[in-house]
């Protein structure tokens, strides 16, 4: 009935969405557009996406500890991602999903996600399909 996977939760929560996949790690602050949650950089695998209500499936995040606020702005504009989920969450990702509300699950095989697939979290526990 699909793959299941299970991780460490950070920020408790429930979510369905499909899976939007990066390989690489995300930048918040200059990554990402808090107005219309559009990955920005420009050499991002995911350049021109679109985060929104979106399982955001990385290995971590990078760059300026400002990029928490960027989640939270997301968050507050309806644009946010449903989940993210990370090989290994840093405090940058930790604090926006802590503050937006967003369930944040970490230590996960992310090699099992593909964007597009259908992806339901629960605390920490991830089912795929």
């Amino acid at each position: 009935m699909g793959t299941h996977l299970q991780g460490r939760a950070i920020v408790e929560g429930q979510a369905k969405g499909l899976a939007l996949v990066s390989r690489t790690p995300i930048s918040f602050l200059g990554g990402v557009d808090g107005e219309r949650g559009i990955i920005t950089e420009t050499d991002h695998p995911l350049y021109g996406e679109s985060v929104a209500g979106r399982i955001l499936v990385f290995p971590h995040g990078k760059g300026s500890t400002v990029g928490s606020y960027v989640i939270y702005r997301l968050a507050r504009a309806g644009l946010a991602p449903a989940a993210i989920i990370n090989v290994s969450t840093e405090p940058i990702v930790a604090v926006g999903a802590l503050i937006a509300d967003i369930p944040l699950v970490d230590q996960v095989d992310i090699s099992q996600i593909e964007t597009g697939m259908p992806v339901s979290l629960e605390g920490a526990d991830i089912t795929l399909g």
